[in-house]
């Protein structure tokens, strides 16, 4: 196998290699989408979201689809470097199926924030612990829609591993929706238990009440 020289690019992820760390950035692919929206010449804003909470928006005037499922599409790949735009991608991500004028506005200003924060990322220090620290956040039925509760945790240190998880309730099991790194999953407790390989419930029950 033959050396290819020092990593700087992979899966549009731009890699910097210094003498304290390593930096990983998409500021390339940002640049690129802003173009590709015609976002180049905008004001910027200082945060991707407002305080106020997205909403169905019924009585809203519907909005092109297709622009904007691409440009969720866009976004989310974006994700996996810049954990600040995470919530607002996945809020938008909620109506993609009927997207309105209000949603559309709220998608114009996570790119007006990008505009202004181009060059952000994630750095891991040389020297930094091969430690994996959690951290953890919920909101207790806190969805305006449907009040389900929302959950959100960040593995980081060695690496970094997001996830966005909303509970519903189908069929009598209680569901976890999540999102992981972009990708959607639904987790159950069957499933957990098969993963987990842990004896059926019912089973259990029974041999206790035997």
């Amino acid at each position: 196998m033959s050396s290819i020289g020092e990593l700087t690019f992979f899966l549009g992820l731009q890699v910097q290699q210094k003498k304290d760390g390593i930096f990983i950035s998409q500021d390339k692919y940002v640049a690129e989408i802003l173009k590709k929206f015609r976002f180049i010449k905008v004001k910027t804003t200082s945060t991707p979201m407002k305080t106020q909470p997205l909403l169905k928006d019924e009585d809203g005037e519907e909005v092109d689809v297709h622009m904007y499922r691409s440009m969720i599409g866009s976004l989310m790949y974006l994700t996996s470097s810049r954990h600040d735009i995470m919530f607002v991608v996945c809020a938008c991500a909620r109506y993609q199926v009927n997207p309105k004028v209000s949603h559309l506005y709220a998608m114009k200003r996570i790119f007006r924030y990008l505009k202004g924060q181009l060059k952000l990322g994630l750095w891991y220090k040389k020297d930094s612990p091969f430690d994996l620290v959690a951290y953890t956040d919920s909101d207790y039925a806190g969805a305006s829609l449907d009040r389900k509760s929302t959950i959100g945790d960040l593995l980081t240190k060695a690496f970094d591993f997001w996830s966005t998880v909303k509970a519903k309730t189908i069929n009598g099991e209680e569901q976890l929706h999540a999102l992981v790194d972009g990708k959607k999953i639904i987790i159950t407790e069957s499933s957990v238990r098969r993963d987990l390989q842990l004896p059926d419930e019912e089973v259990s029950k029974s041999k206790d009440m035997e």
